[in-house]
């Protein structure tokens, strides 16, 4: 028993020393490997490619810097501020990005896909929807601008292509599907909100900013403007501008500077409309004051007021063209969705009455 038990010890040990004794009896040269062939790319990979190259030199790159005075030296020098994306609006040099990018910047520099490098002045900028228009003067050999689409007939699930700047790594392509539709958020202004926002689970992430997002025929759909992470990275939730937003909007920026909001012709108060809902029960937009020759006024609006037997009912609007408005952000994200001279139709409440008014939008100050 012994004897055999240590020669399967032997085996034992043979077996596994083998492959080291037969690399060492090996040749120590070696012939390259045979290459695989690969074959086609599949459908869907060669479309993908096609996408990117067709898109690559509509996307910019853009870094923005602050000029800072030595308190001592009183010298002025510039100080790189950050990093985002845009795309070629059209051929006049115009370019498309966010707000958010270029926000307290005094220099903004963009970089086109074939190097060369353009100092870009501001021709105009919406807060309230995180767009801004820049413009660089490219005399020669000019990129193509972004074919444009549609954003109001898009599907979940429909594929979608995000092209910019993560991080700095210039001309990054992600790709995904869109998560859901019609989100809203925060504007930079802090005083309404962003409607209609595209979600997309294709990576996104600082530097992403600015840059376009495409449908699978390379058309705009939307811009890349924000994400939603704990950590700061792409959690797979991010959210575009819509194209037809943009539509709205950069023309408007590039004839006038500023995008002027349609009005109704009312002032109204967020803190105040918080307390009068609590007080009342009812949710809308409080009437705290009726522009004289407004749309509003012709239209018969009353505002609340404080009289000698206390607070005297005005109206609430509750609705824009059906849809519910709960806040000021609401209203003014309804009427956002119309252009000044279009009419619309308010639902309002005053007591226990409630009515339909048609009103003009007339231009904000």
């Amino acid at each position: 028993m012994f004897v055999l038990g240590l020669a399967a010890a032997v085996l034992m040990v043979l077996w596994q020393a083998l492959p080291g004794l037969q690399a060492w009896l090996a040749p120590q040269t070696s012939a390259p490997r045979t290459v695989t062939p690969r074959g086609d790319l599949a459908a869907d990979e060669r479309a993908t490619i096609e996408l990117f190259e067709k898109s690559r030199d509509s996307v910019v790159f853009i870094s923005t810097a602050q000029l800072v005075e030595d308190v001592w030296t009183r010298n002025v020098f510039s100080v790189p501020r950050g990093t985002g994306s845009g795309f070629i609006w059209d051929d006049t040099g115009h370019v498309v990005t966010n707000y958010h990018v270029i926000a307290g910047a005094s220099q903004a520099t963009v970089k086109l896909a074939d190097g060369r490098d353009y100092r870009a002045v501001l021709v105009g900028s919406s807060p309230s929807h995180d767009i801004a228009v820049l413009r660089i003067g490219v005399a020669f050999r000019r990129p193509p601008p972004v074919p444009i689409g549609t954003s109001g007939d898009l599907k979940i699930g429909q594929k979608v292509f995000a092209i910019g700047n993560p991080f700095g790594l210039d001309w990054t392509l992600t790709t995904g599907i869109i998560s859901a539709l019609d989100r809203s958020l925060p504007a930079e202004d802090g005083n309404s909100t962003i409607d209609h926002l595209i979600q997309t689970d294709a990576a996104i992430n600082p530097g992403n900013s600015g840059g376009p997002l495409l449908d699978s025929a390379g058309r705009l759909i939307g811009i890349n403007t924000a994400i939603y992470s704990p950590s700061g990275a792409s959690a797979g939730i991010g959210f575009a501008v819509p194209v037809d937003t943009v539509m709205q909007v950069v023309p408007e920026l590039i004839r006038t500077g500023r995008y002027v909001r349609p009005v109704v012709g009312i002032g109204a108060d967020e803190q105040v409309n918080q307390q009068l809902a609590a007080r009342t029960g009812m949710a809308g937009v409080y009437v705290l004051e009726v522009e004289p020759g407004s749309s509003a006024a012709q239209a018969g609006l009353k505002s609340w007021r404080i009289g000698p037997e206390g607070l005297v009912p005005g109206d609430v609007i509750i609705e824009v063209e059906g849809r519910k408005v709960e806040s000021l952000s609401d209203l003014l994200a309804r009427i956002d969705d119309f252009r000044v001279g279009d009419t619309v139709t308010l639902r309002l409440r005053r007591g226990d009455e409630t009515r339909q008014v048609r009103v003009t939008l007339q231009p904000g100050s």
